[in-house]
C-alpha cells in the first residue's frame, strides 16, 4: 500500500494531509525520513508521523451506510461541499469507504476500519447491483451492449468534466431487468462486477441517455434492504462469515499466485543456467579445438 494511503487509512489525517506531511519531512519509515508519496509500505515497516507511530489496525469492523444524494465520498473537499464524514457518527469518522458513489448517487456504501480489507474489496469483482432510471426508452443497441460488453475509445460522455479518463472497456452486465418504462424514461435493475469511474453513467452516456437516478442496493451479497437514508448498520453474523471466507480465499489465491510466479522464475533461471552451461561447454570445445589446430600448425612448420 502506498505510504500516503497507509497514513490516511490508519490515522486522523486525510490523503492530502499525508502528502503535505511527507513533503514537509514529518514522516519516517524505519526512522528514516521519506519524501516519496508512492513508497510501498512493507509488512514489517515502522511508520511514524511527527514522531508518533502509525500502526495498521488489525481488528475488523464492517458497516453498511445508506449514502444520501448530495454528499461526496471523501474526507475533505476543497470547495467546502458536504462529505459523508459530515453525516457519519463520530465513531465512524476513521472508516474507509469501499469504492465510491458520486455526488448525485445514493445507496449502499460498505465501510471498514481495515485498510487491507478496503483495498481488497475495491479491487474485487464482487457483484454490484443498482436501481437506475434513464431519460430514454431502452434501445436494442443498449441491450446488446449490456449482454456483450462494450469498448469505447471516447467514454467522456457521462463522466466528470474534469476527468482524465477517456477510453473505457465495459464488461458484459451480469444481469439486467426492466422495472418500468414509458416514452420518456426506463427504470432498470442492473448488476455489474466492476466499479470503474462513473461506469454506468458513461455506459448510458454513450447512447446519449442520462441517468436521472442511481442507487446501489447490493454489493457482494450485502444488501441495503430497508436501511433508511443516512443511517448505518453493522454487518450481520452471516455477512461477517461471508467476508472472512472471501478474504481467506483471496489470501490463498495470492499465495498460490506467488508460488506459481516463483516456480516460473525458478524454471526460467534453470533454463538459463542450462543454456549457459551448454554455451560454456561449446566454448571450451572450440577453445580446445583451436589449441589443437595451433599445435598441429607449429608441428608442421617445424618439419
Amino acid at each position: 500500500m502506498r505510504l500516503n494511503k497507509y497514513i490516511s487509512h490508519n490515522s486522523k489525517y486525510s490523503r492530502r494531509d499525508a502528502d503535505k506531511l511527507i513533503e514537509a519531512g514529518e514522516v519516517t519509515v524505519n526512522r528514516q525520513t521519506v519524501e516519496n508519496f508512492g513508497y510501498d509500505v512493507q509488512e514489517d515497516d515502522h511508520i511514524a508521523v511527527k514522531g508518533m507511530p502509525v500502526k495498521e489496525k488489525r481488528e475488523l469492523t464492517m458497516i453498511i451506510y445508506n449514502k444520501p444524494k448530495g454528499t461526496l465520498v471523501t474526507k475533505r473537499d476543497d470547495r467546502g461541499r458536504t462529505t459523508i464524514y459530515h453525516k457519519l457518527a463520530g465513531k465512524f469518522r476513521h472508516f474507509i469507504p469501499v469504492g465510491r458513489l458520486d455526488f448525485a448517487s445514493e445507496g449502499l456504501l460498505v465501510m471498514t476500519d481495515s485498510p487491507m480489507v478496503a483495498d481488497i474489496l475495491m479491487k474485487s469483482q464482487l457483484d454490484r447491483t443498482y436501481n437506475i432510471k434513464i431519460d430514454k426508452p431502452l434501445t436494442p443497441e443498449m441491450e446488446e451492449a449490456m449482454r456483450e460488453g462494450l469498448f469505447l475509445d471516447d467514454a467522456r460522455a457521462g463522466g466528470h468534466e474534469k476527468s482524465k479518463v477517456y477510453a473505457m472497456e465495459f464488461a458484459p452486465f451480469i444481469h439486467f431487468e426492466i422495472r418500468g418504462t414509458s416514452t420518456h424514461f426506463t427504470k432498470l435493475r442492473v448488476t455489474i462486477a466492476e466499479g470503474k469511474n462513473r461506469e454506468l453513467r458513461r455506459f448510458f452516456g454513450h447512447f446519449e441517455a442520462n441517468i436521472l437516478d442511481l442507487k446501489r442496493v447490493a454489493f457482494g451479497g450485502m444488501e441495503l434492504n430497508n436501511l433508511p437514508t443516512n443511517k448505518t448498520r453493522y454487518f450481520t453474523r452471516r455477512e461477517y462469515d461471508d467476508i472472512h471466507k472471501y478474504l481467506k480465499a483471496v489470501k490463498q489465491q495470492a499465495i498460490q499466485d506467488k508460488k506459481e510466479d516463483q516456480d516460473r522464475i525458478n524454471a526460467q533461471k534453470l533454463k538459463e543456467k542450462k543454456a549457459n552451461q551448454e554455451q560454456d561447454k561449446l566454448n571450451r570445445a572450440k577453445s580446445t579445438d583451436k589449441r589443437k589446430k595451433g599445435s598441429k600448425n607449429i608441428a608442421e612448420k617445424s618439419k
